[in-house]
């Protein structure tokens, strides 16, 4: 597999996403320190120093380059340039070819298809450009507006991992959406 790095921003119906930028870290840090917001993500609220190592993780998320490469895009209204989220897709097992997607949006947008979108265009990409195999989601068992986002992408939903991860004081429950290459390239009619 070669380096994937697509020319940005890319566009969708509604939405631009480019990489994220230095300029970005005041609204990323309130996005992911949104009680609405980190509710069902495994991240906790942290001071501004504290978000540094996960801004310097954002980003780096310009290419898919190999085990830990990803794309961590910044999700932007294109009629407005209003900032809706973030959105990504990365190697999960290079060797084997998988890959997973995942999205945070501001509370605002959510409920408008702005995920189901974006996350389409990751998964576009990871199957079509990066050659992928199989792309996981991995959801907050809780997170029922997030499983919708991952069934209308056309995902099944494969595992219910039950108390398996302690987070933020409490067993929480997983699960896991997957996809294959060929499964997608046939519903999107490619």
């Amino acid at each position: 597999m070669s380096r994937v790095a697509p020319d940005f921003p890319l566009r969708t119906a509604r939405l631009l996403l480019r990489p994220v930028v230095e300029d970005d870290f005041e609204r990323l840090y309130a996005l992911y320190n949104h009680p609405d917001v980190i509710r069902f993500l495994y991240a906790k609220p942290t001071t501004r120093e504290g978000f540094r190592e996960r801004m310097d993780r954002l980003l780096a998320g310009r290419a898919l380059d190999g085990d830990g490469g990803s794309l961590r895009l910044i999700m932007e209204r294109a009629d407005d340039g209003r900032f809706v989220g973030e959105v990504s897709v990365g190697y999960w097992a290079f060797e084997h070819h998988q890959g997973e997607i995942g999205y945070v949006l501001v509370p605002e947008a959510c409920g408008h298809g702005f995920a189901t979108e974006a996350a389409r265009e990751m998964l576009r990409i990871g199957f079509e450009e990066a050659g992928m195999h199989r792309i996981i989601g991995r959801i907050e068992a809780r997170n029922t507006p997030s499983a919708r986002v991952l069934e209308r992408l056309g995902m099944r939903r494969e595992a219910h991992f039950v108390q398996n991860e302690f987070v933020k004081g409490e067993w929480t429950d997983e699960v896991v959406y997957a996809v294959l290459r060929e499964e997608w390239l046939s519903s999107s009619g490619r």
